[in-house]
């Protein structure tokens, strides 16, 4: 450890604190309760004053909603009325648009116009009475005098149809003056209510403050003295440790807690240091780790392939080659056998195929023979999805990068056929720098995320385990954006 220190000689050095650790602490403690009892008393007071107002608030904010709703129901009949009235003086469909608007909307506004007034009975008596009678005039009233002006009955303009809509607006617009009326006297109140919490609230702020600042004055200056300027200290030590010099170390000559805490940063300091080059080991060792089992996955997936190519797949096709001889040699006179023998031959062909596709998602034999561009431009006629594929490579790759830039593609076209509801998907592949880069876009929904499904996460792991880094970019409803570099050098030793 440098600077002569070590944990043993620092751990001698320590002294007990006794009574200046108790005097320092009891100080502390009685300062704290007396600033929190004044601060605490006034914030009571303030909290109750704010309560009253966010309550007064509240309710004058009900009352406007109130009278908006209200205003809506009354213009939406005024709509109901003038274009009714215009239709059926004119007969011009076009006065109509207004009448059939206020018909959509009246549900609506209805229903909210009651959830707002439930709170009150007295105002929601009312209100559900001008929501019954403004359906009662749509229903009885409005909509059959249209339909009668559009038959051209004569009814339909006289004056007592017109003194019959007369009566019933002027009935409902005189329960939403008394509506009305009633919400800004609520409204009105509420608001001299706040107003009278908020003096209370601002008086108790100010007997807190005033009180609060003395105290806190007082308190600062005790706690700058005693404590902020060792603290200091120990933060500008602390900011070299930050910027990499884990060789600082504190002079150990403050009393009681400050002095433990010199000592013990101390102790802590070599411990990092030692902890760091431990660490720097411990990861060098798992990203060489973590490249390994890739590989050794990788080999063991093409092994695999190799050996079903080789092996089930071969004798499944010699076995559909001797039923299909087999079969051949039936007499004519036994069709129910000939037709088995047909039948287990295209079972056997059908398995043969299931089985190469299985192979070819274990580890594809064109990515081995012909390199990175051939096995790509397989996948993507393969693909579900239209692929527009743009590969700038020049020759072979390394290996573990043939590999990775492959799956990964495969997992994003897989994402953008199983879940992106895409309709094109864009791949560019480029070597530049010493680095492999792959971006592939799809004009999907979106969505996709590290934190959601075994996917990503798993290209996520590979990519990292040959020194690449991979980011997604996917708003919902924006498509994905998928982008990796892989250094040409394959993987970290």
């Amino acid at each position: 450890m440098p600077r002569g220190y070590s944990v043993e000689r620092v751990r001698a050095r320590r002294r007990p604190i006794g009574a200046s650790r108790g005097g320092l602490t009891r100080r502390l403690i009685v300062a704290s309760a007396v600033l929190a009892l004044l601060i605490g008393g006034a914030f009571v007071i303030l909290l109750f004053a704010i309560g009253d107002l966010r309550e007064d608030q509240q309710s004058s904010d009900h009352s406007q909603q109130l009278l908006i709703a209200a205003n809506d129901l009354e213009r939406l009949l005024l709509d109901l009325e003038t274009g009714s009235r215009g239709f059926i003086l004119t007969g011009q469909e076009r006065f109509l648009g207004p009448w059939n608007s206020a018909r959509a909307e009246l549900p609506g506004r209805a229903a909210a116009a009651q959830r707002l007034a439930a709170s009150k009975p007295e105002t929601a008596q009312r209100t559900a009475r001008i929501v019954r009678d403004l359906r009662a005039y749509v229903t009885d009233y409005s909509i059959p005098l249209v339909d009668a002006a559009r038959r051209g009955d004569p009814s339909a303009r006289s004056d007592v149809a017109a003194a019959e809509g007369r009566r019933r607006v002027d009935a409902m617009r005189g329960e939403f003056d008394q509506l009305l009326q009633g919400e800004r006297r609520a409204s009105a109140s509420s608001t001299a209510s706040a107003s009278s919490a908020a003096r209370r609230a601002s008086a108790a702020a100010a007997i807190g403050v005033a009180g609060s600042i003395a105290l806190i004055v007082l308190y600062a200056w005790y706690l700058t003295r005693a404590i902020v300027r060792p603290v200091r200290r120990a933060a500008t030590m602390a900011g070299r440790i930050a910027g990499g010099d884990l060789s600082a170390r504190m002079p150990e000559t403050g009393p009681g807690e400050v002095g433990t805490l010199e000592r013990t940063f101390n102790v802590m300091a070599a411990n990092l240091e030692r902890s760091r080059d431990e660490r720097a080991e411990a990861q060098a060792e798992v990203a060489a780790s973590r490249a390994r089992i890739v590989a050794t996955a990788d080999e063991t997936r093409r092994r695999i392939e190799r050996d079903l190519h080789d092996g089930a797949q071969q004798r499944l096709v010699t076995l559909a080659l001797e039923l299909r001889g087999a079969q051949a040699a039936v007499p004519p006179e036994l069709p129910k056998l000939k037709s088995d023998l047909d039948e287990i031959a295209g079972g056997v062909t059908d398995v043969f195929h299931e089985l190469r596709e299985m192979a070819r998602g274990i580890h594809p034999a064109i990515l081995a023979e012909g390199g990175l561009g051939p096995a790509l431009k397989t996948l993507a006629r393969r693909s579900a999805v239209p692929v527009e594929l743009d590969v700038q490579t020049d020759g072979r790759l390394p290996e573990p990068v043939e590999v990775g830039a492959y799956f990964v593609v495969s997992e994003a076209l897989t994402n953008a056929a199983k879940h992106a509801q895409a309709s094109l998907v864009k791949v560019d592949v480029d070597a530049i720098d010493g680095m492999l880069r792959v971006r592939v876009r799809d004009d999907g929904v979106g969505g996709a995320d590290f934190e959601k499904g075994s996917g990503l996460v798993g290209l996520k792991d590979r990519v990292e385990a040959l020194g690449g880094r991979i980011a997604v970019d996917s708003p919902p409803g924006a498509g994905t954006a998928l982008r990796v570099e892989l250094p040409l050098t394959g993987s970290p030793d």
